[in-house]
């Protein structure tokens, strides 16, 4: 079970990762040329974004919870007995994913709040740019390729 679900967290991760790097180019593209905010593909395409990257996180945390990197790992270790491979998969990975979620959220709850195209693509382009760089901080490449 626990391998399916770490296959699984990993190719969702490539599919989340490029929805929301498109995102955010577009908001970036959007506010730069001051477009108008579309329903239609700059809606959709940042809504697409926000729920691969909530079902990511359902998935990554399923996956600390079955993991022997996660709970177990400190529970017998303590933070100072993990390697730094071990505390990045069992403490950082998942903590500034969740910070990284919760920023990528507040840009789509606030993107709602306004009418103009400049202030919505705005709020995209900072809040899912920021939850960008937040993730691929902390990703961990050693396993990854």
């Amino acid at each position: 079970m626990y391998e399916t679900i770490q296959t699984l967290h990993s190719y969702l991760a490539y599919i989340a990762l490029l929805m929301l790097f498109l995102a955010t180019a577009n908001a970036i593209m959007g506010l730069v040329g001051n477009k108008m905010f579309t329903m239609g593909k700059d809606l959709r395409l940042s809504l697409f974004a926000l729920i691969l990257i909530h079902i990511q996180l359902l998935v990554g945390l399923i996956l600390f919870f079955v993991s022997p990197n996660g709970l177990d790992a400190i529970q017998a270790l303590g933070m100072g007995g993990l390697s730094s491979e071990a505390r990045l998969l069992a403490l950082e990975h998942p903590l500034i994913n969740i910070i990284a979620v919760v920023l990528i959220t507040i840009g789509w709850s606030r993107h709602k709040k306004f009418m103009e195209g400049n202030k919505k693509f705005k709020s995209i382009a900072i809040f899912y740019g920021l939850g960008l760089v937040f993730i691929l901080s902390r990703i961990p490449w050693s396993q990854w390729f």
